[in-house]
């Protein structure tokens, strides 16, 4: 069966590298128990109503497939592809989809009908449940603006998922781990997340209308409402123009702009402003757009940087200590040392930051202290990481860091 498989797949891969002889791969209706395709690309494949416990999908690229009634128990669709698949009526429970990017799947539940003679049409009743994500493990999953309405997830694992503007109306999550997910715009109506772990999750500009709460953990949740001392509340244009002449002037007039403590998200963007030696330390600038940012020698510990834009930012010799950087974009971003004088060099130091599933991609992170950090899922591809520390540092699943060992 494994062969007859390769072959399909072989032919399949060949239709879409448009040689000849290829031909679309249809495994509808087939038992897939426990066979190999992983790495695959499967894009558009036709899965229907196949069996798929157990099965290796592990790296497979699953774009626009119809997984439609799938039985996908306890499969392996680690870091798969399966940007908008089609996924309604699947049984995934124990399924394991770590890192998987599932963007504007369907997993709403679903039936399946078959011709009858005297009904007409006949629902073929499943052995589990349809829609079921019993148990299942999406940590880290890209779920953004997928529909999961209706669906059972009685405790999965949604550990730091991002879940933006996800459907997930009369959602089953009871006992759920959505610990540090993003939910930002998602709709909660109706959903029962009784007992589920929701500490350091986000829920700005979510819908939970009827939605159930009971018993579970909310400590640190992100909501509408402010944290701490609201921009609005400060002279922010007085402070921006004071804090520009002072660093044209070098410090000799104006003053260093304060925000310690500040919730910034109303100011939406800081794109391309000079905010050399920024103090904004324990601030939240959640999804901020703050590409080409110049923060050389700011303050920002404990700072709640999660899901912001920082492409080509200038965060050499930046203070992060204990910042939260899941989800960020740095691509290209300086984390280098800053040149204070002829013989003496301030690192960014990054010791103890949470940087789970953030873009490091080509960034300079030369001498960056990363100590204790959690670079968990974290992608480092092209990254400069000369002389970096990560000494006790979280590596899980971290990519691009393969030359370092």
């Amino acid at each position: 069966m494994q062969q007859d498989a390769d072959a399909i797949c072989a032919r399949h891969e060949r239709l879409w590298a448009s040689k000849p002889g290829g031909a679309r791969a249809v495994f509808s209706w087939l038992d897939l128990s426990g066979l190999d395709f992983s790495g695959r690309n499967l894009s558009n494949a036709d899965f229907t109503g196949a069996v798929l416990a157990g099965t290796n999908l592990s790296r497979s690229r699953l774009d626009h497939a119809n997984l439609f009634g799938c039985d996908l128990q306890e499969a392996n669709l680690t870091g798969a592809s399966l940007r908008r698949a089609d996924l309604r009526a699947c049984c995934l429970r124990g399924a394991n989809l770590t890192n998987a990017d599932m963007f504007e799947a369907d997993l709403r539940e679903g039936l399946i009908a078959a011709v009858d003679k005297v009904k007409g049409l006949r629902v073929i009743e499943p052995t589990k449940r349809v829609g079921e994500a019993y148990g299942a493990i999406l940590a880290g999953a890209n779920l953004e603006r997928s529909r999961l309405s209706g669906v059972i997830a009685v405790r999965a694992d949604f550990t730091d998922a991002v879940l933006k503007d996800a459907k997930l109306v009369r959602a089953n999550l009871k006992q759920a781990s959505l610990h540090g997910a993003d939910l930002a715009g998602a709709d909660l109506s109706g959903a029962d997340l009784s007992g589920a772990d929701l500490r350091d999750a986000v829920l700005a500009g979510a819908r939970i209308n009827a939605c159930k709460f009971d018993d579970a953990d909310m400590t640190g949740v992100l909501t509408d409402e402010l944290v701490g001392s609201d921009v609005s509340e400060l002279p922010y244009d007085e402070m921006l123009r004071a804090h520009a002449l002072w660093c044209e002037t070098e410090g000799a007039q104006g003053a260093p702009s304060v925000f310690d403590g500040a919730d910034l998200r109303r100011l939406t963007s800081v794109k391309g402003l000079n905010l050399t030696a920024l103090s904004a330390r324990k601030a939240v600038f959640y999804g901020l757009n703050m590409e080409g940012v110049q923060l050389q020698g700011a303050r920002l510990e404990g700072a709640d940087l999660r899901a912001c834009n920082l492409r080509r930012a200038d965060l050499r010799g930046a203070k992060l200590m204990g910042a939260r950087l899941t989800g960020a974009n740095l691509r290209e971003a300086q984390l280098g040392p800053l040149l204070i004088s002829s013989d003496r060099v301030m690192p960014c130091d990054l010791t103890g930051a949470v940087l789970k599933g953030a873009d490091l991609s080509h960034a300079d992170l030369r001498h960056a202290l990363l100590t204790r950090a959690d670079l968990t899922r974290a992608d480092f591809t092209g990254a400069s990481m000369r002389h970096a520390d990560i000494t006790e540092a979280q590596l899980r699943s971290a990519r691009g860091l393969e030359t370092l060992f």
